[in-house]
């Protein structure tokens, strides 16, 4: 039995439907991301969850308990939020304990919790100190050992990331993850950050318009996408129009490249996805070749990313950047290697 599940989840408001017909089942220690863009509904899960909005309809369980009529602080959930929300007239040390405090913890109970929050997250020597003196991934630390030091059930961060500096937010999600994964607490993550969900999650809920258009692991969700949405929306993707010549064999052309996709197709046409880093320049051991001509050459730093014409439809593909060999030129003509098992059908 699932440790958190979430069952025909709905949140209306007024006649405007948030979240519809939303079911998840976690398992006890697992890393779950919701991810999509604003406004798909995945804070308002998160809310729901945690018990700062009550759903229109569904249930939720945590450890076999229903907890929908229960109110957040009968819950046992930690949650961090994305503006870390600390008391700025307690110490660190205070912030961290407050919880415990709330609860009538032990003050002997609670100075031996605290010390074990501040070593876990590295600010053993900051206790003393007031929020406004440290810098904002130390204050989201401390969010972080606040919400932990009362033992919860379930942790729910919402895009605690989001506030901090491109590195900052590398080093932090790689400290929660060990964080989590050292103490096995059952975890939801809410983001809009690809890149945050993929390196962190066990599995990866991709949301749109208030759906759960597919649930399933990093791996899955970015080579194995179920809709069009999680296709153009996770990771950069081409979109290329085919014609079909062999609906039964999935036999097509691109430009004037014949493939054999070998899965039937409906046809007349199909939309076929292909990741940027599937295709080579030069053929090499590829089994299928496409000709074009260079029309973007991007310098990112060890990657170049390129975009090729290939007589009327545009195909964006990366190299590895070499001091030994310049990357082709806008204008210039090129053959590009492609696997027809790469190709993912969108529609058709």
């Amino acid at each position: 039995m699932s440790f958190l599940t979430i069952e025909n989840l709905e949140k209306s408001f007024g006649a405007n439907r948030v979240v519809k017909d939303f079911d998840l089942s976690v398992e006890k220690g697992e890393f779950i991301s919701l991810l999509g863009p604003s406004g798909c509904g995945k804070t308002t899960v998160l809310r729901m969850v945690a018990g700062f909005e009550t759903p229109s309809s569904g249930i939720i369980r945590i450890d076999g308990q229903e907890v929908v009529r229960l109110k957040p602080n009968q819950r046992n959930i930690g949650m961090v939020f994305q503006a870390y929300a600390l008391f700025p007239n307690l110490t660190v040390a205070q912030n961290v304990g407050f919880g415990l405090k709330v609860k009538g913890t032990p003050k002997s109970e609670i100075d031996t919790r605290v010390a074990e929050m501040l070593d876990l997250i590295g600010l053993s020597d900051l206790g003393g100190r007031y929020p406004f003196q440290l810098s904002g991934g130390q204050q989201q630390r401390v969010a972080l050992a606040r919400a932990l030091a009362p033992r919860p059930q379930v942790l729910l961060l919402d895009e605690p990331l989001s506030a901090l500096d491109a590195k900052i937010r590398v080093s932090l999600r790689n400290e929660i993850r060990e964080i989590q994964r050292r103490l096995g607490i059952t975890t939801i993550f809410v983001t809009h950050d690809q890149e945050e969900a993929l390196s962190m999650s066990d599995r990866v809920v991709v949301m749109h318009e208030g759906i759960a258009d597919q649930v399933g692991t990093p791996f899955e969700i970015y080579n194995a996408p179920a809709t069009r949405f999680v296709a153009n929306f996770v990771g950069t993707l081409n979109t290329l129009e085919a014609r079909v010549l062999d609906p039964a064999s999935g036999r097509v052309t691109l430009g004037q490249t014949e493939i054999a996709l070998n899965r039937p197709l409906p046809g007349p046409t199909a939309t076929l996805g292909l990741r940027p880093e599937m295709v080579s320049l030069g053929r090499g051991t590829h089994d299928t070749a496409l000709s074009g001509t260079i029309t973007e050459v991007d310098f990112l730093g060890s990657v170049i990313r390129l975009r090729a014409d290939l007589g009327g439809q545009s195909l964006a593909f990366d190299t590895f950047n070499t001091n030994r060999i310049a990357p082709p030129k806008v204008g210039d003509r090129v053959e590009l290697g492609i696997d027809a098992g790469d190709l993912l059908v969108i529609e058709g």
